[in-house]
């Protein structure tokens, strides 16, 4: 089986068997003595740094605004899910914007110490008159702030 290490996996002491992958915008994030240890540690049994595809990425981006998740991952969140298609590999994560872009792609997700997030589509609202937006920020219409909501 083929894995997806997400940063935060490398904060943990988890066994896992099989092929592992990440990116290197995780190897970035790493920034404490332990997980950088740890990193070099599955580094020298196998782990394997690879850059994804363009065209997933894109895939990836148009399923987070769909989900409403587009303002909420970072680069690195991307990164992670449109290699997890290149390789047709589960996702080892606890982040739940990745989770439920992940369940709308059809990509295997396993929580680490976290119960496993259902899937949410967000939607944004005016806090003020109520509107819908399809973003956060400050409404265009009253000036009050616009929230993340469930839909």
């Amino acid at each position: 089986m083929r894995y997806i290490l997400d940063t935060s996996f490398f904060f943990y002491d988890l066994a896992v068997d099989g092929d592992l992958y990440t990116t290197q915008s995780v190897a970035d994030e790493l920034k404490d003595l332990r997980s950088k240890c740890r990193f070099d540690v599955l580094c020298a049994q196998g782990l394997t740094l690879v850059v994804p595809s363009m065209e997933n990425t894109k895939k990836v981006k148009a399923a987070a605004k769909k989900t409403g998740d587009s303002n909420i991952i970072s680069g690195t969140d991307c990164d992670l899910l449109a290699l997890s298609l290149d390789l047709d590999a589960a996702v080892y994560t606890d982040d739940f914007a990745i989770g439920n872009i992940a369940h709308a792609l059809g990509i295997k997700t396993i929580p680490m110490l976290q119960k496993k997030p259902g899937f949410v589509i967000w939607k944004y609202r005016c806090s003020g008159c109520g509107r819908y937006f399809d973003h956060d920020g400050e409404c265009l219409i009253c000036g009050s702030v616009i929230k993340r909501k469930l839909k």
